[in-house]
């Protein structure tokens, strides 16, 4: 008589940790709670955005990245501890404040100064997950994150958008950590940390854009402009948050039961 095959499940709790992240990482909604605030459609402010302006938005997203990718999480330590949410969103507040008040000319000073903390901040939510910030590979799983909550990098409806994010950027970041790790940070790894940078920020502009038309409106001022980077923020530490949960779940039980019982759950909430 054979042996009863044992399947592998997730307890309660985990299941239960892993439906909030997908959540979060599947209805991320930044568009939608801007244009809430401004009481007007972000996609009506794309369509008037003069030619040339989202290829600049994107060379200044790109160069943020890189910029907030060498101070960011090198001054990360490991340990668990509670991640600092609350003291991130406060100095978001106030970057955001300069760039309500002088629009798009500022970004490219206001965007680094604010991808840095950003990134601080998920590689802080990284760390009170788990995660091992002296690791190559964690800390390009941070800048991964800008990548997350666009539209989906496929058009298969069977997919999470999440997923299809992470296969997306994975062999990027397999060669980038490699590289890395052996050579460090020198000319002779930047061209596939180069690879990687470009294609985040290739989705990170996504987002950028709808900020800097919001913070376009004529009434916005620095007040909006405050109010819309807290939100901004908000969202990067959701993305985070879902992201290193889903990550922390996969070290325990290992991706492909992870992946199957994410795929199986509800994207959107569900009443009791």
């Amino acid at each position: 008589m054979e042996a009863p095959v044992m399947v592998d499940r997730l307890s309660r709790n985990d299941t239960r940790q892993l439906q909030s992240a997908k959540l979060l990482l599947e209805n991320p909604g930044i568009a939608a709670k801007m244009a809430n605030v401004l009481a007007s459609p972000i996609d009506k402010g794309l369509k008037l955005l003069p030619a040339g302006v989202q290829d600049q938005i994107h060379l200044i997203t790109r160069n943020s990245l890189e910029k907030a990718m060498q101070v960011a999480i090198w001054t990360m330590r490991d340990g668990l501890r509670p991640s600092s949410n609350f003291v991130h969103k406060i100095s978001a507040v106030f970057t955001g404040a300069a760039g309500g008040a002088f629009g798009l000319p500022a970004l490219a000073i206001e965007l680094p100064i604010s991808t840095t903390i950003m990134l601080r901040s998920i590689a802080d939510i990284a760390r009170n997950e788990g995660e091992l910030l002296d690791s190559r590979e964690a800390q390009l799983a941070c800048l991964a994150v800008f990548a997350m909550g666009g539209p989906s990098a496929s058009d298969d409806a069977a997919e999470s958008a999440y997923f299809a994010v992470r296969a997306l950027l994975a062999k990027s970041i397999a060669d980038a950590a490699t590289h890395l790790a052996s050579k460090g940070a020198t000319k002779e790894a930047a061209p596939v940390l180069l690879r990687l940078m470009t294609q985040v920020a290739a989705r990170f502009s996504i987002p950028v854009t709808e900020k800097v038309v919001a913070q376009a409106v004529p009434v916005i001022g620095a007040a909006g402009g405050a109010l819309i980077n807290m939100l901004f923020m908000e969202h990067f530490q959701d993305m985070a948050r879902g992201h290193f949960v889903v990550r922390r779940l996969e070290r325990a039980h290992g991706p492909d039961l992870i992946r199957t019982t994410y795929e199986s759950l509800p994207s959107k909430a569900t009443g009791n």
